[in-house]
């Protein structure tokens, strides 16, 4: 489905560039041109800047509409091979990072982005904090401790029982942030819970 609205993206680009050819060898303006691009394509016109380029170019004698090659990256890095691969990575380890995919596959990190969001179709969220997994029991047990507590809060002695102390030790679990807890999760999945 991506790829056809992809190949639609082009298509449509290459049909405007025909049109704008075809106003510079009918003597329109560029003013003129924008225009009439306007009103045939409506949401879809390319940018002014770009009729502007493309007018000057074919002015200058140009005659093809298809984008010249590009030097850098092949667009090769998107092939079956690295989407399984991607795919492998994420299924051993949710919380790994798009950079350190892009670093084990040698491929760019925008391809590894999009693999992971348009062709797995993954997102990555943050884990929900829910303090404890409780059972039904264990809840209504909370319940109730709490109801006892109250009524013992409502006598005066209790509160004259209570002693403070100046020093206290205790151990400290340092839970993960709410970033590191961020997993890569399905479309229809449910969100992740951290205990």
């Amino acid at each position: 489905m991506q790829v056809k609205i992809f190949c639609l993206a082009i298509s449509i680009m290459e049909e405007q560039r025909v049109a704008i050819k075809f106003c510079v060898k009918a003597g329109k303006s560029a003013v003129e041109t924008i225009e009439l691009i306007n009103k045939a394509y409506g949401s879809a016109v390319m940018g002014c800047a770009n009729v502007y380029w493309w007018y000057a170019h074919f002015q200058d004698g140009r005659e093809d509409v298809k984008d010249d090659a590009r030097s850098g990256h092949p667009s090769t890095a998107r092939t079956d091979e690295n989407v399984e691969s991607v795919c492998c990575l994420l299924t051993e380890d949710r919380r790994t990072t798009v950079q350190v995919i892009a670093d084990l596959l040698n491929i760019g990190k925008e391809t590894v982005c999009r693999i992971v969001t348009e062709g797995l179709g993954k997102r990555k969220i943050c884990a929900r904090f829910v303090p404890h997994a409780l059972t039904t029991e264990q809840k209504q047990e909370r319940v109730v401790y709490c109801q006892d507590l109250l009524l013992m809060g409502q006598d005066k002695r209790f509160w004259e029982n209570i002693i403070t102390g100046d020093k206290t030790w205790c151990f400290v679990y340092d839970l993960a942030t709410k970033r590191q807890s961020a997993e890569w999760v399905g479309q229809n999945s449910p969100k992740p819970k951290k205990l």
